[in-house]
C-alpha cells in the first residue's frame, strides 16, 4: 500500500529536525514533522542556549572588580534583567526561525500540532487528521518534573527561569545535578541571594569526586549558600513569599523556589502502550542499538529514550537512524567517551571515567594538580582550578580527563579527541606545553599523586 510519507517525525527538537532534514534533503525521502510547541526543542528554547547566554550575563559580575585590579577605571553598575531578557527572547525567536527554515528548505512538511500513534504506520494530529508513513520516528524529548510533597505546586522549574518578569531577591534551588548547580551559579552571578539544597553528601553525583569537591568549594566561595544533606519537607505561601520547612525542621523565606531534581521522558499519551512499544522504569521508550523499538516501523531517539541526554547525542542518533533506515547502512550510535561540559561557576569539563569508576574497573594511576590561575590570582579573586588525568596501569591509556577551570568546556572538547583516540599518558607527556596557559598542566603532570 502507498503511504503518505516515507518518514513521519514526532518532535521538532535538535534530534528530530536533524533526522527529518537529512532524510528529506540528502536522501530524497518524503518527510513530515509534527511539533506541538516551539521548534528547536529543550536545547534551543529552554535549555543549553538560553542557559549559556545567562551564564555569560552572570559572569560579568566579577569582571569589574578584576578589571580594577588590572588598572582599569571601571565602575560597577546594576544588571538590567528586562534589557537582557528582551535580547534573549529575540535570539531564541531567531533560532526557532532558523529551525523552521531548515525544514522548509529541505522539503519537510511541518504540522504545528501534537501527534500520537494510531497504529504502526499511522499518526493522528490534534486536529483529528491522520497521516500514514512507512517509518515513524519519535523524538519528543523530556521535561523537568517536581516531586509531589505538601506545597509542591509553588515550585517552578528551569523552564520558567527564562520567563521571569523580574529577578527574585532570594531564591532556593533544590537539587544537586548539573542543572540545579548551573542555575545556582547564574542567579548568584546576577545578584540574586541564592540558596541550594541537595539531599546528598555532595553535588554533581556521578562525576569525579575530586572535581565535584572543587566545583562545590568554588560555588560556596562565590556566595552560594550550599546546604548538603538537606531537602524540603513542605512549602506554603506566606504573603508574597514562600515559607520553606527543611528536613531538619528549620524554616526559611524565599521569593522563588526552583526544583531541578529530575526529568521525565515525554512518552505519555502517544499511543505507545496499545501498539506494544515497550517503556522502561522511568517511562522512557526502550530501543535497541539502532534506535528501533519492538515495533519494527517505529524508532525513537534523544531524551525520550533516556540513554545519554545531550543534544549532540540526539543529533548523532538521528544521523545513525537515517544511515540505518534510508541508506541501508545499519549504524549503531557510539555512546562511549562522550566529552561533556557543565557550565557551573567554576566550569567543569569531563571525558571518560571518574577516578572512582576507573578504580573499580582496573589498577590505575592518578595525575592531578590544583592551583590558582594566573589571571584571577593577579586580581586577588582566584578560585582553585583542577587538571586531572586517570591512567590505566596496564596499557597507560588515559581513561578519564577532568578539568575544573574557566573555559573548561572549550578545553575538554580538544582533550576529548585525544582520549577518544586512545592516547596514553606518554602521548600527553610528549606534547610540548603551551605556556603560559592553564591547560599546559595536562601535559606537564610528571608524578602520580595516587596509585590504586
Amino acid at each position: 500500500m502507498g503511504f503518505d510519507y516515507d518518514l513521519f517525525v514526532i518532535g521538532g527538537g535538535s534530534g528530530g529536525v536533524r533526522a527529518a532534514r537529512v532524510a528529506s534533503g540528502d536522501n530524497g525521502a518524503k518527510v513530515a514533522l509534527a511539533e506541538e510547541d516551539r521548534y528547536g526543542g529543550t536545547c534551543v528554547i529552554r535549555g543549553c542556549v538560553p542557559k549559556k547566554l545567562m551564564v555569560f550575563a552572570s559572569e560579568y559580575a566579577g569582571m569589574v572588580e578584576d578589571a580594577q585590579a588590572y588598572g582599569w577605571d571601571i565602575q560597577p553598575g546594576d544588571f538590567n534583567w528586562p534589557t537582557f531578557k528582551g535580547k534573549l527572547h529575540a535570539e531564541l525567536d531567531r533560532l526557532e526561525g532558523i529551525y523552521r527554515n531548515i525544514l522548509k528548505n529541505n522539503g519537510v512538511e511541518t504540522f504545528d500540532a501534537r501527534a500520537k500513534l494510531v497504529d504502526a504506520h499511522t499518526v493522528e494530529l490534534s486536529d483529528g487528521s491522520r497521516k500514514t508513513a512507512k517509518h515513524i520516528l519519535i523524538a519528543t524529548g523530556g521535561r523537568p518534573i517536581v516531586p509531589d510533597f505538601p506545597g509542591s505546586e509553588l515550585a517552578v522549574t528551569s523552564n520558567d527561569m527564562f520567563l521571569l518578569d523580574k529577578l527574585p531577591e532570594t531564591l532556593l534551588i533544590v537539587g544537586g545535578g548539573y542543572i540545579a548547580s548551573e542555575f545556582a551559579g547564574i542567579m548568584n552571578g546576577l545578584g540574586v541571594k541564592t540558596t541550594q539544597f541537595y539531599r546528598g553528601a555532595q553535588i554533581l553525583r556521578g562525576f569525579d569526586e575530586e572535581a565535584r569537591d572543587i566545583v562545590a568549594e568554588g560555588m560556596v566561595q562565590s556566595g552560594i549558600d550550599l546546604r548538603l544533606n538537606t531537602n524540603v519537607a513542605e512549602m506554603r505561601q506566606d504573603g508574597d513569599k514562600i515559607r520553606v520547612t527543611d528536613t531538619a525542621g528549620d524554616e526559611h523565606l524565599f521569593d522563588k523556589v526552583m526544583y531541578a531534581t529530575g526529568r521525565a521522558p515525554n512518552a505519555d499519551d502517544l499511543g505507545l502502550e496499545a501498539l506494544g512499544v515497550e517503556r522502561g522504569r522511568k517511562g522512557e521508550i526502550v530501543v535497541d542499538d539502532y534506535s528501533q523499538t519492538g515495533v519494527p516501523s517505529v524508532f525513537a531517539i534523544g531524551d525520550v529514550t533516556d540513554r545519554v541526554n545531550l543534544t549532540p547525542v540526539a543529533i548523532r542518533e538521528g544521523m545513525a537512524f537515517v544511515e540505518t533506515v534510508f541508506k541501508a547502512n545499519p549504524t549503531k550510535v557510539d555512546h562511549e567517551l562522550i566529552p561533556t561540559a557543565i557550565f557551573t561557576q567554576p566550569e567543569m569539563g569531563t571525558v571518560g571515567l571518574s577516578e572512582e569508576d576507573a578504580r573499580a574497573q582496573e589498577p590505575i594511576e592518578v595525575y592531578s594538580t590544583s592551583f590558582k590561575p594566573m589571571q584571577q590570582a593577579f586580581a586577588g579573586r582566584a578560585q582553585r582550578v583542577l587538571m586531572k588525568l586517570v591512567v590505566s596501569k596496564a596499557n597507560r591509556r588515559v581513561l578519564g580527563c577532568h578539568i575544573v577551570a574557566p573555559g573548561a568546556g572549550e578545553m575538554i572538547q580538544l582533550a576529548g579527541i585525544a582520549v577518544k583516540m586512545g592516547a596514553t599518558k606518554e602521548d600527553f607527556d610528549r606534547t610540548v606545553a603551551v605556556h603560559p596557559t592553564m591547560s599546559e598542566e595536562l601535559v606537564t603532570l610528571k608524578t602520580p599523586v595516587r596509585s590504586a
